[in-house]
């Protein structure tokens, strides 16, 4: 029997948030950004809420029926990271600061938090029209079971027949494996948190049918 998967609404956000906040729990990026167990379970679940209603607000969240996972998109237009500004750190800044508003919305006193944005929006491609994996969260009971796989499939099959590439950034290496498989490629420069983990940014090109 398929995966039965439908655009999560406004009411979906609580559940949402609490699949993201249980899916990442144990995240390589998550665990640097909110170091210590007690501190992540207290805090974590604050950035996963900000994730949801940014993507709420500009993309759309794709929801199995049983809410066991998720994948959160964003279309991003044409060279809408060209006209940036970089950083010190060669990221880019926005002209709103969105990165130091998550910052101060989720934790203030968590530098983390507005760094790992920065440094995400610093290797995101430009110049492109493209579909965003942001992030893709499967409960912890349920992964293995190809729930992620039919959620990233079904935008893909859309990516391939509207000629729109993908993108996505893998936070650990058994991701990227997963994430070949479904035709995405290692874009060549890597993501090395300070004193964290390694990020690997994905693009993958629309297949002809």
């Amino acid at each position: 029997m398929g995966v039965v998967i439908r655009t999560a609404g406004e009411d979906d956000r609580e559940r949402v948030v609490r699949l993201l906040d249980e899916a990442f729990q144990d995240d390589p990026v998550s665990s640097w950004v909110f170091p210590g167990e007690e501190y992540r379970r207290r805090t974590h679940h604050r950035l996963m809420a900000a994730f949801a209603d940014a993507v709420f607000a500009d993309g759309w969240i794709d929801l199995t029926e049983d809410g066991a996972a998720c994948a959160l998109w964003l279309p991003v237009p044409a060279d809408e990271h060209a006209d940036a500004e970089p950083n010190d750190d060669g990221s880019e800044e926005d002209a709103e600061d969105g990165p130091a508003q998550v910052r101060e919305a989720v934790d203030p006193e968590n530098e983390r938090v507005e760094r790992i944005a920065r440094l995400t929006a610093g290797i995101h491609p430009s110049g492109r029209a493209h579909a965003y994996l942001w992030m893709i969260g499967v409960a912890p009971g349920r992964q293995g079971e190809g729930l992620g796989t039919a959620l990233i499939g079904s935008v893909l099959d859309r990516c391939d027949r509207e000629g729109l590439p993908a993108y996505l950034e893998a936070s650990s290496a058994r991701g990227r494996v997963l994430y070949e498989r479904l035709g995405f490629e290692f874009t060549g420069r890597a993501l090395d948190l300070p004193d964290g983990p390694r990020m690997w940014p994905m693009w993958r090109e629309p297949r002809t049918r």
